[in-house]
C-alpha cells in the first residue's frame, strides 16, 4: 500500500467511524453495524497494511504540538456505546494491540443514568471501565444523542455538561474528546463543545482528517454493513473517498438546508415569545 500523499499540513488521516459490532443487530442499527467476523477481517487488513492506530486524543496532541505522525496513521472510533464493542471488538483490538476511541452517549448506557433511548443492547459502566482499562479512550457523545445544532443554548449546555460529568464520575477522568451526534455541528455548537472542556471533536463529512480542519471539525469515514473488502481497503489507503461517499454527501447537503430552516423557525418562535 502506498501512503497518502503529504500535504502542506501533513499526512491526511483516515478516521474510521464504527457503531454496532453485532451478529444480529437491531433493525435500527443494522445499516451502521458490522458483523464480528467482518470487523476481525478489517482489523487484520489494518495489520497487514502496517497501519498505526491512534486514539483521538493522541492524534490531536501530535497535530497540536506540531509533531510527526507515525507511519500510516489511522483512527478506529465507535459511536453511541453498543455492547458488542466490549463483547466482540475489544478482544480483536487487544490481540493486535490497537488503540481506539469509544464515544458514549451517557443517557443510552445501561445503569443509573439510562434514559431508555438506546437503539440496541448498550454497554454498562463496568464494560466501559473494562474498555478504558484496556487502553480504549472514552470520549463524549452527548447525553441523549440529540441533533445539537437544533437545541437551545441551555439544552446544548446540559447535554455537554451532563455527558462530561457522568463520564468523569464513572471513570474518574473527564473525557477530552467528543463526537457530534449524527455528525452535525455549527459554529455555536463547536464553541459550546470547547467551552464544556473538550479539547477536540469529530464530525463525519466522509473525508480524510487533516490538521487544517481544526481540532473541532475533524472528518471521519463511515464503515457500515455494506462496506466490502475493496471499499475498506480504499478507505484506509485514502483512495476515491469522494466517489465512494458521493450519495452520502448529496444527502448531507440537502439535510443541511432543512436544519437551517428549522433553526430559523425556532429563532423566530423565540422572538415572538
Amino acid at each position: 500500500m502506498s501512503a497518502p500523499a503529504r500535504t502542506a499540513d501533513g499526512v491526511p488521516v483516515p478516521i474510521l467511524m464504527y457503531h454496532s459490532v453485532a451478529r444480529e443487530p437491531s433493525a435500527r442499527t443494522r445499516g451502521l453495524s458490522v458483523s464480528p467476523g467482518r470487523f476481525a477481517e478489517q482489523m487484520e487488513m489494518l495489520a497487514d497494511h502496517r497501519c498505526t492506530p491512534l486514539t483521538t486524543a493522541g492524534l490531536a496532541a501530535i497535530w497540536r504540538g506540531g509533531g510527526a505522525l507515525p507511519d500510516r496513521p489511522v483512527l478506529i472510533t465507535f459511536d453511541d456505546g453498543y455492547e458488542g464493542v466490549h463483547r466482540h471488538a475489544l478482544p480483536v483490538l487487544a490481540r493486535h494491540g490497537f488503540a481506539a476511541t469509544l464515544f458514549v452517549s451517557t443517557g443510552w448506557l445501561r445503569g443509573a443514568h439510562d434514559t431508555g433511548g438506546g437503539l440496541d443492547t448498550m454497554l454498562d459502566w463496568d464494560q466501559v471501565r473494562a474498555l478504558a482499562g484496556q487502553g480504549v479512550e472514552i470520549g463524549g457523545h452527548s447525553h441523549t444523542h440529540p441533533q445539537l445544532d437544533q437545541l437551545l443554548d441551555e439544552e446544548l449546555e446540559f447535554e455537554l455538561r451532563q455527558c462530561r460529568e457522568i463520564v468523569d464520575g464513572e471513570l474518574g477522568a473527564a473525557p477530552v474528546s467528543f463526537a457530534y451526534p449524527y455528525g452535525h455541528s455549527d459554529r455555536r455548537v463547536r464553541r459550546a463543545v470547547r467551552a464544556a472542556g473538550f479539547a477536540q471533536s469529530l464530525a463525519v463529512g466522509n473525508g480524510l482528517a487533516r490538521r487544517r480542519q481544526g481540532p473541532y471539525a475533524l472528518r471521519r469515514v463511515t464503515v457500515r454493513r455494506s462496506t466490502g473488502t475493496a471499499e475498506f481497503e480504499r478507505l484506509i489507503e485514502g483512495r476515491a473517498i469522494g466517489r465512494t461517499f458521493a450519495a452520502d454527501r448529496a444527502l448531507t447537503k440537502g439535510y443541511a438546508v432543512v436544519r437551517r430552516a428549522r433553526q430559523a423557525r425556532r429563532r423566530a418562535a423565540r422572538i415572538r415569545v
